[in-house]
């Protein structure tokens, strides 16, 4: 089995910040949410990944590399549009072969894991098997109907009018049957090649689709809310570890992770939460829900609930909490800005208000 991660998107619900960085790298628990995934498919014991890449390829290429510290082989396929799930499945044609293959979207979050989903799919090796979750409001998602084995009837791409709640999640497996669908549909209204309509064409015509419904934890970390979500989730899991140096006059409590060559100086910080190698956390309160890169300064700063990236700068803020602060942005006091739920972009200075 090999693996197609789609990680071409734009990402415009988190701008100004995806402007500099693909969304899928966004840091989630001091890792980008394209190392999770990673992480899921080498789980399922698939080493050989296809990634779909877009403007923001070159961005990803230098994270990643050729996968081999994830024990994975990683090909890059560029798509210059972002021309629909089935079009990247047409694109990643000779790379995937005849093969059965996962395909995942490269900014789903879904830190359970997909073990049982792929033992589901390998036991029984229908055309194509979906990922679903109940959602509150099915409209902005591909829908499927099943009947009550669990076999597939019907898929529609973000219905008006929903005959189900379950929603497609991101995480498909198929046989090779997918490309004579894949290759038989037609744009969509919104231009682009849709996988529900392939889906569809493969329960159309006779092919055995199949769905399990996901259980554990899943979000599209798409926007600051979700990703903030996200965080704190993976978080809740940490284990405390002290490799960097906390002064007496500092205090940790809880699940608190303390990179080496961090310095934690007459500051607070309650966990969950990490500071990254090299960071200086002086005169501060650190909340829980905090991930912070490498190398930042953190200085009379009260912190909660956010990301703060690699080489950032934040001094003199009385209460910035649900925030992002990307690599190398200052973060100062002066101005009228908020200080909730702030995303601060790559190299950016922003003032708030004290």
């Amino acid at each position: 089995m090999k693996a197609l991660v789609l990680s071409g998107g734009a990402g415009t619900r988190l701008r100004p910040f995806s402007y500099s960085m693909p969304k899928q790298l966004i840091p989630v628990a001091g890792k980008p949410v394209l190392e999770h995934v990673l992480g899921n498919i080498r789980q399922v014991g698939v080493d050989d990944v296809g990634i779909v890449v877009g403007d923001g390829g070159p961005a990803i290429a230098e994270a990643i590399g050729d996968g081999d510290r994830f024990g994975l082989r990683v090909t890059y396929l560029p798509q210059d549009q972002p021309l629909g799930l089935a079009h990247c499945v047409r694109l990643a044609r000779d790379f995937l072969g005849d093969e059965e293959f996962v395909m995942y979207l490269g900014d789903n979050m879904l830190p359970d894991g997909i073990r049982d989903v792929a033992a589901d799919f390998r036991r029984r090796r229908p055309a194509a098997h979906v990922v679903l979750q109940k959602v509150t409001d099915p409209r902005a998602f591909g829908v499927a109907e099943l009947d009550t084995t669990g076999r597939v009837r019907r898929v529609v791409e973000k219905p008006q009018q929903p005959r189900s709640d379950l929603a497609l999640i991101g995480v498909y497996f198929f046989t090779a049957a997918i490309h004579q669908a894949v290759a038989a549909v037609r744009p969509s209204a919104r231009g682009e090649l849709e996988i529900t309509d392939a889906i569809q064409w493969l329960v159309s015509h006779d092919f055995e689709v199949r769905a399990s419904e996901y259980a554990g934890y899943w979000k599209d970390a798409g926007q600051l809310e979700d990703v903030l979500d996200c965080n704190r989730r993976l978080l809740g899991d940490l284990r405390r570890e002290v490799a960097g140096e906390v002064d007496a006059d500092s205090r940790l409590t809880g699940q608190v992770v303390i990179c080496p060559g961090a310095r934690v100086v007459r500051s607070r910080i309650d966990g969950p939460a990490i500071i990254g190698d090299g960071t200086l956390v002086e005169d501060s309160r650190i909340g829980p829900g905090t991930a912070i890169g490498s190398h930042c300064v953190l200085r009379s700063t009260r912190l909660a609930d956010s990301i703060v990236l690699d080489g950032a700068t934040i001094a003199g803020t009385p209460g910035l909490h649900g925030s992002l602060v990307g690599r190398s942005a200052v973060v100062a006091p002066g101005g009228d800005r908020s200080y909730h739920r702030l995303v601060v972009g790559d190299h950016t200075r922003v003032e708030i208000a004290d």
